[in-house]
């Protein structure tokens, strides 16, 4: 297990004195695991307390949600645990007034059981309070569970209702009704990869296979409703909302509020993909997405996973969810309304390539150019697994993959390439793959064909002395625009060899000078598993590198020879 921790026993209350630091809004309560508002002794009698809580280890919920216009105060077990009835009373009287208090719990029977005590012991004292249970967890809707549905993410949401609704002066009575709605009208199912690993216990709470996924698990790590194979990001948000749809009931407007939820280890960029298919699945079922939110919202540990939650909306909701919050948690972005797809900005003109684009090859040479450029993009399909392997060790892991897409987009477009005029065909391959190619090699192999094609021009013939002279000005562009020198460990340890051979070989036979140019190729992506890297990614990584070849030489070496081979062969 590795963690960013002291001690596994105090890993919860080094936490709380971490958040006191961050979040000058709230403050801890002596002698318990609770934060509340820093200004609560002023503001308690302006108000009915909203407070909340439950184990740690779901982060930022719930401290992160305190201040005006959302919690009043947060009550904090141990990790997993939920916190004991003597804290959730010393915070009920921390902040409450004659206004009473409102405790969000999220249905779990430890929850239940503490938060509820509680409750009894301040009523005894003459304080009011009422509790709005959250299970907003459609996986065990209808299982006949004796516990009930389980409270998950959607919890959040009801903590910004009820708390603008409170900021705002309405009654615990309307508080207890306003939260009971929402948690009928919430429907939440999340999807795990792999566990969360508690600091106390130093191992994931259960295990899957590599290609399996848990649909419908607890924040706690229970066990959810299937596991199955993973499934791709749309298909697996359409899987989510079905059952989600299928189960939850968000009244007659069909208006709704919807967050992406991180469990933990999931990435902005997934949440992203994620929540860039939820708005289109739903309107196309006749629901109005006047809200949605992606992030870290009540998290599981560093479990793999998200949750989707969906809530049905009216009008006094909608001006709730956007009301002002000091909350440190809360995405106070003004009305996150789903974006349009795309702005609609006038595009620039597109680069002229040839005015023969389209046509079909005609000539000997065109035939040649269209066969070695459809070679050489099969040789990288074949060879994107030892691509991503190489890189994945000397590098970020997604050569392969960038290669693969970009080889399939030239595929797609090598039939509108002006192949009768090759320097025209090498810029517009230039143009598809500077598009397609992600990171620095999009830039790198768009220039050394642009700057190829450049050289070419107007030349009429293709003979071997001209080509060695374009790539070589080619080689010459990387090393211009990318700094990159023989030696550096990168493509041009592999293209420069390749055109020093094929110069020395110009006047003699054309098949032996042009293999004699490949074998030099792979010699050099050879040697580069002997080189330091001073450039790229790999750069970082230092000595750990040496004994693996660089894998941008070793894609100009697999594209050179299938490229190379076509050509003598047609």
């Amino acid at each position: 297990m590795k963690k960013f921790i002291n001690r596994p026993e105090q890993v919860v209350e080094e936490m709380l004195q971490g958040l006191v630091v961050l979040h000058p809004g709230s403050a801890r309560l002596p002698g318990h695991k609770v934060m509340i508002r820093a200004d609560a002794e002023q503001t308690r009698d302006l108000q009915v307390a909203i407070i909340s809580g439950g184990g740690s280890g779901h982060e930022p919920a719930h401290a992160g949600y305190i201040g005006t216009g959302m919690l009043s105060a947060a009550v904090i077990g141990d990790v997993f645990t939920s916190p004991s009835s003597d804290s959730v009373f010393a915070a009920i009287k921390a902040v409450s007034g004659q206004a009473g208090a409102l405790l969000v719990v999220k249905n779990y029977t430890g929850d239940r059981l503490n938060f509820g005590l509680a409750a009894e012991m301040a009523r005894a004292e003459g304080i009011s309070v009422e509790m709005v249970i959250v299970d907003d967890d459609v996986a065990l809707k209808e299982t006949g569970q004796a516990t009930g549905a389980r409270g998950l993410a959607g919890t959040v949401f009801i903590h910004k209702l009820v708390g603008a609704a409170a900021a705002e002066g309405k009654s615990l009575t309307e508080l207890v009704l306003i939260g009971r709605l929402a948690d009928k009208s919430l429907a939440t199912m999340g999807v795990s990869f792999s566990a969360g690993t508690s600091p106390t216990v130093g191992k994931p709470s259960f295990e899957l296979g590599a290609r399996e996924m848990e649909l419908g698990l607890g924040i706690h790590g229970e066990p959810g409703v299937m596991r199955t194979e993973l499934q791709p990001a749309d298909e697996l948000t359409e899987t989510l909302l079905t059952e989600i749809l299928k189960r939850g009931k968000f009244g007659d407007e069909k208006r709704l509020a919807v967050m992406v939820n991180n469990l933990g280890a999931a990435t902005e960029m997934e949440l992203a993909i994620v929540a860039r298919h939820v708005t289109p699945f739903l309107e196309n079922r006749g629901f109005a997405v006047e809200r949605i939110y992606a992030g870290t919202f009540l998290s599981s540990l560093d479990m793999a996973g998200i949750s989707i939650s969906v809530l049905g909306l009216n009008d006094e909701w909608l001006r709730w969810f956007d009301a002002a919050t000091a909350a440190p948690a809360w995405p106070n972005t003004i009305k996150q309304r789903p974006g349009k797809p795309e702005a609609h900005i006038p595009a620039e003109a597109s680069i002229k390539v040839s005015s023969l684009t389209g046509i079909d090859a005609q000539s000997e040479a065109g035939k040649k150019a269209k066969q070695a450029i459809e070679a050489a993009c099969k040789a990288l399909l074949d060879a994107k697994a030892e691509l991503t392997e190489l890189d994945r060790v000397t590098g970020d892991g997604d050569l392969g993959t960038s290669m693969e897409r970009a080889a399939k987009a030239v595929l797609a477009a090598v039939e509108s390439y002006p192949v009768d005029d090759v320097p025209a065909t090498l810029i517009a391959l230039g143009h598809t793959l500077r598009r397609e190619l992600g990171g620095s090699s999009g830039p790198l192999y768009g220039v050394l064909f642009l700057r190829c094609g450049s050289v070419l021009e107007g030349s009429g013939i293709t003979e071997m002395e001209r080509w060695a002279e374009a790539l070589d000005q080619g080689c010459q562009a990387i090393s211009e625009l990318g700094g990159a020198k023989p030696g550096d460990r990168t493509m041009v340890d592999a293209l420069e060899p390749f055109v020093r051979k094929l110069k020395t070989g110009v006047g003699g036979k054309v098949r032996d000078a042009v293999l004699a140019a490949v074998e030099a190729a792979e010699r050099g992506v050879e040697a580069t598993s002997k080189m330091k890297p001073r450039l790229g990614r790999s750069s970082y990584i230092g000595d750990r590198v040496l004994g693996y070849p660089d894998p941008g030489a070793k894609a100009i070496a697999v594209w050179l020879r299938a490229a190379s081979e076509s050509i003598l062969n047609t």
